[in-house]
C-alpha cells in the first residue's frame, strides 16, 4: 500500500472511528485492564523518548510528528521547547489543544495534516511516537530522510518490532480485516530499517534503542542522529 493511501486510512481511523477511544486512553479516566497495560507501555515509551533529548530545550524548535492527544507536546513545552505539533487527525489535534495548559500555549503551534510538509520548517529535534507504525520500511526510510534533511539534532521514533507474536497478528490481520477498518501495524526489524535508511543517502545513522513491552503494548524505539 502506498504512503498516501496509508496516510488516508490512518486519518479516517483516528478522526472518525477511534477518537473517543484515544481520548480516554490518553486521559486519567478508568480503562479496562488490557488498555491499562497499553497506557503504562505508552507512558514508559514516551519517557524513554524524552530521555534522548536535553532536559533544557529552551530555544529549541521541536516537531512532535503525530502529536495525537498531546501528551508528548505538553512535556516538550514544559522543557522550554517551541513545539510544532502536527497530526493527521483534526479531532485529536483539537483534544491536544484543549488539554494544553494555558501557560504553555505560546510555546506550541498546532497543525493538521501530513507531518512531512515542508512548510512546517526546520527543527532541532523530532519525536514521532507510534506515527510511523503503519508504513512499510521504504516509506519509513523516506519519511525519516525527508525530516533529517531539515533537522540538526536527532529524530526519535517508534515502530512495531518484528516479534513472532506481532508477525502472527499481522498475517491474521491480512486474512481477517477488522470490522472497524483500523490500519494494520507493520512489524519491522531495526537492521532492515537501518539498511533502508542508509539506502536513501540521507545524513545520519539509524540505531535501535530499547523495546517496551507492557501487556498488549509492544513497541521498539529507534533514533536517527547526525
Amino acid at each position: 500500500m502506498s504512503y498516501d493511501r496509508t496516510l488516508s486510512d490512518v486519518e479516517t481511523y483516528f478522526d472518525k472511528t477511534a477518537t473517543r477511544t484515544w481520548e480516554r486512553l490518553t486521559s486519567d479516566a478508568p480503562v479496562s485492564k488490557i488498555r491499562e497495560t497499553v497506557r503504562r507501555g505508552r507512558d514508559a515509551m514516551r519517557a524513554q523518548m524524552l530521555a534522548r533529548l536535553p532536559n533544557d530545550l529552551r530555544g529549541a524548535r521541536v516537531l512532535d510528528a503525530g502529536c495525537g492527544a498531546g501528551q508528548m507536546t505538553t512535556e516538550l513545552a514544559q522543557r522550554g521547547a517551541d513545539v510544532v505539533a502536527v497530526d493527521i487527525s483534526p479531532s485529536l489535534v483539537g483534544i491536544a489543544q484543549s488539554r494544553l495548559p494555558e501557560a504553555l500555549r505560546p510555546r506550541v503551534s498546532f497543525h493538521t495534516g501530513d507531518m512531512l510538509r515542508e512548510e512546517l520548517g526546520r527543527f532541532d529535534h523530532v519525536t514521532a511516537m507510534d506515527s510511523l507504525i503503519y508504513y512499510r520500511d521504504a516509506d519509513i526510510a523516506r519519511s525519516l530522510a525527508t525530516l533529517m534533511h531539515r533537522t540538526t539534532g536527532r529524530i526519535v521514533f517508534t515502530v512495531a518490532p518484528r516479534t513472532p507474536l506481532l508477525m502472527a497478528m499481522w498475517y491474521a490481520g491480512k486474512l481477517f480485516p477488522r470490522s472497524d477498518r483500523s490500519p494494520t501495524m507493520i512489524p519491522h526489524s531495526p537492521t532492515r530499517l537501518a539498511r533502508a535508511y542508509a539506502d536513501t543517502g540521507a545524513p545520519g545513522r539509524l540505531t535501535p534503542l530499547n523495546r517496551i513491552t507492557s501487556g498488549f503494548y509492544i513497541s521498539q524505539a529507534l533514533e536517527v542522529t547526525a
